[in-house]
C-alpha cells in the first residue's frame, strides 16, 4: 500500500537494482548497461568480462525484469523506464557522464535518458535497436514496421503460446539464458512490448540526439529494420551504424563488436581533448 502511494500516487520514480557496480581507481569512462525486453543485466556478464579494467561498469535490471521492482499497476513505457535510471544514477552519486549502451529494448531505453537527461550522457551504443515508424503507407510490398507490429500484436494475444516457445526458443539461441518469460511475468513483458516497443516515439526522438551515436544490428536480424536505420544516418550526422555478422541476440561476434564501439566511445571523446 506504501509504496503505491509512494510510486503511483506520488510519482516518486523507482530505484533500480544494479547487478554490476564495478568502481576503479582511475576510470577514464563510466559506462551503464540497460538490457532488452525479457532479460536482466546478466545479459551484459560476457561484454562486461571483456572490457579493460580503466572503465566503471554500472549494469542494472529495468523495471520489471530481474530484481527490480515488477509493479502490475505501472505503465513500462521508456519514460517511466528513464525516470528510473535517472533516480537510479542520482542516487548512486553518478558525476562523469556515462556511455549508454542498449540492447533492444533497453536502446530504446537508453535513447529516452538521452532525450530528457542530457547531462547523464555522453554517447550512445545501440544494440539492435527495434525502431519502428508510424508510417501505414501502402505499398506494392508489405511494409515491415506494420508486419513487426501486428506481429507483437498476435503475441499479446496468445501469452500462453508464447510462454510454451520459450524454452525451444532459447535451446536454439534464438534469445539468451538471461531470457526470463513465464508465467508469473508475462503480463509485465506484454505491458513492456506494448509501452515501449509497439507504442513508441523512439525512431523520431533519435534522429533529434546531439550525442554521438553507434548503431549495431545483425546481419541477420529479422527485429531490426534496416531502412529505418538508415533514415536515422540520413537526419543525424552524429550517427552511425555498423552490421555485425549475428542475429537478434548478443552472441559470437557482437561481442567484441560490442566491445570496441565502446572503446570506439571514449577513446574519440579523448583524442577531441587533446
Amino acid at each position: 500500500m506504501l509504496d503505491t502511494l509512494i510510486h503511483k500516487y506520488l510519482g516518486v520514480p523507482y530505484r533500480l537494482h544494479a547487478r554490476v557496480d564495478k568502481r576503479v581507481p582511475k576510470q577514464v569512462a563510466t559506462v551503464l548497461f540497460l538490457h532488452g525486453i525479457g532479460n536482466s543485466s546478466a545479459q551484459w556478464d560476457a561484454v562486461i568480462k571483456k572490457l579493460p579494467d580503466t572503465i566503471r561498469v554500472i549494469s542494472i535490471d529495468l523495471l520489471g525484469f530481474g530484481d527490480s521492482p515488477s509493479p502490475r499497476w505501472l505503465k513500462y513505457s521508456t519514460s517511466v523506464q528513464a525516470k528510473a535510471v535517472a533516480a537510479t544514477l542520482i542516487r548512486m552519486n553518478i558525476t562523469q557522464q556515462l556511455t549508454i549502451v542498449g540492447h533492444s529494448m533497453g536502446s530504446l531505453v537508453a535513447v529516452e535518458v538521452s532525450k530528457r537527461f542530457p547531462l547523464f550522457v555522453k554517447s550512445l551504443v545501440l544494440c539492435s535497436p527495434p525502431f519502428y515508424s508510424d508510417a501505414e503507407q501502402e505499398t506494392l510490398l508489405p511494409n515491415p514496421n506494420t508486419v513487426l507490429k501486428n506481429f507483437y500484436r498476435l503475441v499479446r494475444k496468445y501469452p500462453n503460446q508464447f510462454i510454451d516457445a520459450v524454452p525451444l526458443a532459447t535451446k536454439l539461441n534464438i534469445v539468451g539464458k538471461a531470457f526470463q518469460v513465464n508465467s508469473s511475468n508475462v503480463d509485465i513483458y506484454l505491458a513492456a512490448l506494448e509501452a515501449s516497443i509497439i507504442n513508441q516515439t523512439s525512431l523520431k526522438d533519435v534522429q533529434g540526439l546531439q550525442k554521438p551515436i553507434r548503431i549495431l544490428h545483425g546481419a541477420f536480424d529479422p527485429i531490426v529494420i534496416k531502412n529505418n536505420l538508415d533514415t536515422i544516418v540520413k537526419t543525424n550526422k552524429k550517427a552511425k551504424v555498423s552490421v555485425v555478422l549475428a542475429g537478434h541476440e548478443m552472441f559470437g561476434a557482437y561481442i567484441p563488436a560490442i566491445v570496441r564501439a565502446i572503446k570506439d566511445s571514449y577513446s574519440h571523446a579523448a583524442d577531441k581533448k587533446t
